[in-house]
């Protein structure tokens, strides 16, 4: 499979099953948060076949991390939490949080259509430059971009979700105190 073909399944992927479980107003459930979790889990396990740790590949990979933690922990700044009068506890995805993924989705996807059709001869002498060992290492820089960038989305909910929760036994205790 080519790295482009490759890129495109994973991205697309994760794209719909993020979009299609946080766009618009959703319940917060456990099932909801780890089902993303679960998607990258296996886009792993298809896609990545080796561990390069040569040169700088252990570097670019870690970048790739780096960028998916962030970017996850903006993406999770624009899913704003609440609880409603049932006690409920839902999100709000909207367009902000929507482009986040979808313009990171689609960076790597034309990243690999680019690495293999308009600058394969650059990215070939790059690598050369900055010892990195190879296709690999950049598929895996991605993958792990997206797993770091789920998981940092997740950290951020759940958090909301502790707070929103705190909220609860603080109104719950003041009531009580009011007795």
């Amino acid at each position: 499979m080519s790295q482009f073909l490759a890129a495109l399944i994973a991205s697309g992927t994760i794209l719909a099953i993020i979009l299609a479980t946080d766009l618009g107003q959703r319940r917060v459930t456990t099932m909801r948060m780890l089902r993303s979790v679960l998607a990258v889990a296996v886009i792993i396990a298809i896609f990545v076949h080796s561990f390069p740790t040569q040169g700088n590949d252990l570097s670019l990979q870690l970048v790739g991390v780096g960028t998916g933690v962030i970017c996850g922990l903006v993406a999770g700044a624009l899913l704003p939490a609440y609880r409603r009068a049932s006690g409920e506890l839902y999100t709000v995805g909207g367009i902000g949080y929507a482009l986040v993924w979808i313009v990171l989705s689609t960076g790597r996807v034309v990243f690999a259509y680019g690495a293999e059709h308009w600058f394969a001869e650059g990215l070939v002498r790059f690598s050369i430059d900055y010892q990195i060992s190879g296709p690999d290492t950049y598929a895996n820089a991605f993958v792990f971009m997206s797993l770091a960038m789920v998981l940092a989305r997740t950290a951020v909910l759940m958090a909301k979700v502790r707070r929103l929760k705190g909220q609860d036994s603080a109104d719950a205790e003041v009531l009580e105190a009011a007795k």
